[in-house]
């Protein structure tokens, strides 16, 4: 379980370090003055999600990822799915808080799903006391104390319910155990003694280059396991740390896109100095994708306003275009419910300013810009 840093091949690593740092440095600052930025951050929410279900060895459709994510599934969702929301709604929450915050105490403990044990634990012990007072109620009215300590319970699911599904925290990856938990979690693996182990090695690494604390960062991640399941979520801790450092200050930066253009021999190769050459290659491929995909949406912005231009003051056309331009793919539900009209006003909408048809279907048809 110990990572050493120990003596690094810098000779070997300068200048794909210098490489992947300029690579993310101009795709910031690209974006930092973008007019299409907002879009091309919900894109890459979008993008790095299924790419890091790709990388752990599972296929999600861009497509059923959209429409899961607003409600509006077509098929009922898939295990994998399910994760690749997971990814989407923590890659949201880390964006949208302070850089500093995904690798503080408090926001390891959020992002690993500790908080919602935490947050449980005094509604137990309020409703305990309400099953109390239930029994030693001397008015006689134990069924409705009774009752109103089951309400408080089911409220408290609800509640913890609702923040999973708002992005506000995550299920708890380790759960106490029970007979049929165990042939799935190991209750000797010590989370809390790897995670202060990987921190270690962080901290270690201050005085390193945004970009190779980064890849040493994800490296002692996977090779401490600090987590039995979800350990996707150590590449985001390593694009947090491009984030914190200020190397990518306007956006996270989407490192599973990157890496899938890396062969996993390599990536997940028995020599080190192979490993971080990989990692490194994929955060240089990150940003250069990046910066191709900003430049294939502003063209497409451009030709998309060129088509409103002398429309009414009214119109809503240029809404759809900032809708269209986040989103992988549109449907006429998600536009009418974007834009709060009908859904053949949508299908309309979105007729008329010329979104490419992606589905060929009559009963669900979807658009995007691709």
């Amino acid at each position: 379980m110990p990572y050493s840093i120990g003596k690094l091949p810098l000779h070997d690593l300068l200048l794909p370090v210098t490489r992947a740092s300029e690579a993310i440095a101009r795709l910031d600052e690209c974006l930092a003055h973008s007019p299409i930025r907002d879009g091309w951050i919900e894109r890459a929410h979008f993008a790095d999600a299924a790419g890091c279900l790709w990388l752990d060895g599972e296929l999600v459709n861009l497509e059923d990822l959209v429409l899961h994510d607003v409600h509006m599934d077509v098929r009922a969702p898939t295990h994998e799915l399910v994760i690749a929301h997971a990814v989407l709604r923590t890659r949201r929450q880390i964006a949208a808080r302070e850089p500093a915050w995904a690798l503080s105490s408090s926001g390891l403990a959020e992002l690993r799903g500790r908080r919602s044990e935490e947050m449980s634990a005094p509604e137990q012990k309020d409703v305990s006391g309400l099953k109390r007072a239930a029994v030693q109620s001397p008015e006689g009215n134990d069924i409705v104390d009774a009752l109103d300590a089951e309400l408080a319970a089911i409220d408290a699911v609800i509640a913890r319910s609702q923040a999973v599904l708002d992005g506000a925290a995550r299920p708890s990856s380790h759960p106490k155990a029970t007979s049929s938990e165990d042939l799935i979690y190991d209750q000797d693996w010590d989370e809390d003694e790897r995670l202060a182990a990987w921190r270690r090695v962080v901290a270690e690494t201050e005085r390193l280059p945004a970009v190779l604390r980064a890849v040493l960062a994800l490296d002692a991640w996977n090779e401490i396991e600090v987590v039995q399941h979800d350990s996707w979520i150590g590449r985001l801790f390593a694009a947090a740390i491009l984030r914190e450092s200020g190397l990518a200050r306007a956006h996270l930066p989407a490192i599973n896109v990157g890496l899938r253009a890396v062969r996993f021999e390599r990536r997940r190769s028995r020599d080190r100095k192979t490993r971080l050459l990989a990692l490194l290659e994929g955060i240089e491929r990150t940003g250069l994708a990046g910066l191709g995909e900003h430049e294939r949406l502003d063209n497409a912005r451009r030709s998309l306003e060129r088509k409103v231009v002398g429309r009414r003051s009214n119109s809503k056309l240029p809404q759809l275009i900032d809708f269209v331009l986040s989103r992988p793919m549109v449907s006429a539900g998600m536009i009418a419910k974007q834009l709060k009209v009908t859904q053949q006003g949508a299908v309309v909408l979105a007729e008329e300013l010329g979104l490419r048809e992606m589905t060929g279907r009559g009963r669900f048809r979807a658009w995007g810009v691709i």
